[in-house]
């Protein structure tokens, strides 16, 4: 698969990765066995650019990816998040505190079996802790040869420039699809600007853009979906009309909605890490980078898909505050 290199560091990775979260229970309950196939899946097409965060089912996410890659953790490229806590009662807390930097990171090697991580992101921005005290230890830990690169999540553009001020961002990972297109007015030109590479993560809406769904009876009872504003039953009739300009110019190119966007998404010139814990979706996703998409085709799925498009926020409301700090 093409490669792209990695903002700011010495680190190459695919055009389009795998997302993890969905390999411990979140969406539809997969097993380990699968989910191990669908690492394999990514290995062996490219799309090595693995992802998790400690707060993926409690850390065990992570530990499921240090089991799987055991004797081949040289094989991916590992990316993993801290600070977005979630406690036993539900309640949230996103800690980005200097000793809880370096506790978090420790306790990721540990989960993951492994001594350096490819690329360390903080999941949300701390309100109450300056970037600059966050990102000064997370540098220090590139010092210490714990983590290659930094990266910031879903962070927004003033902390962005503050945080790459005190040292070099790799990577900033963000919501980014058909659907969800805020970042293009300033989030994605500050990233350019300082050679930032930008990794959209739900690059298909959680799966609404693929075409797979056609109500909210199709979800499990318990996929977190179910909660997300935009599979409202109030929502999912308006939404699920959006996608049938993605599954026109997919029956013309002979290729899977999913294909489509991911294409939409690499012509904007971001990274990709669609989610999957099924070996053949995996497969599916990663064939995209070899699906080229024509001007015209750009430009009509863009047109269908203006800013404001979909109905519905991107997340319940709880968790917008602490979304684009």
């Amino acid at each position: 698969m093409k490669t792209v290199a990695l903002g700011n560091s010495s680190l190459r990775v695919p055009a389009i990765g795998l997302g993890c979260m969905g390999m411990t229970p979140i969406y539809s309950p997969p097993t380990e066995a699968e989910s191990i196939r669908a690492l394999d899946a990514a290995i062996e097409a490219g799309a090595n650019f693995i992802d998790t965060s400690d707060a993926y089912a409690d850390g065990k996410n992570e530990e499921l990816l240090g089991r799987a890659l055991k004797g081949r953790r040289d094989k991916v490229i590992l990316a993993t998040k801290f600070g977005n806590i979630r406690y036993p009662d539900g309640t949230r807390a996103v800690n980005g505190k200097p000793a809880y930097v370096v506790e978090a990171a420790d306790a990721c090697l540990k989960r993951l079996n492994t001594d350096v991580i490819d690329l360390f992101y903080q999941h949300r921005v701390d309100p109450d802790t300056p970037i600059e005290e966050t990102v000064g230890a997370m540098s220090r830990l590139v010092e210490a040869g714990k983590v290659r690169a930094i990266g910031l999540s879903e962070a927004g553009a003033e902390t962005i420039r503050r945080a790459h001020a005190t040292h070099p961002v790799s990577a900033l990972q963000t919501e980014y699809s058909l659907w969800s297109r805020f970042v293009e007015a300033e989030i994605l030109p500050t990233c350019r600007e300082r050679g930032i590479t930008f990794v959209a993560y739900a690059p298909l809406g959680r799966g609404f853009l693929t075409g797979r769904f056609n109500s909210v009876d199709d979800l499990d009872a318990k996929d977190r979906r179910r909660d997300m504003p935009r599979y409202a039953p109030e929502n999912f009739a308006h939404n699920l009309a959006l996608v049938a300009t993605i599954k026109d110019i997919a029956k013309s190119k002979g290729a899977s909605p999913a294909q489509v966007a991911l294409a939409w998404l690499a012509a904007q010139g971001v990274v990709s890490i669609p989610g999957g814990h099924r070996p053949e979706h995996v497969r599916e996703n990663a064939a995209a980078a070899d699906l080229s998409l024509s001007g015209a085709e750009i430009a009509k799925l863009s047109a269908a898909f203006p800013a404001d498009a979909a109905k519905g926020t991107r997340y319940p409301a709880g968790q917008l505050k602490a979304l684009g700090i």
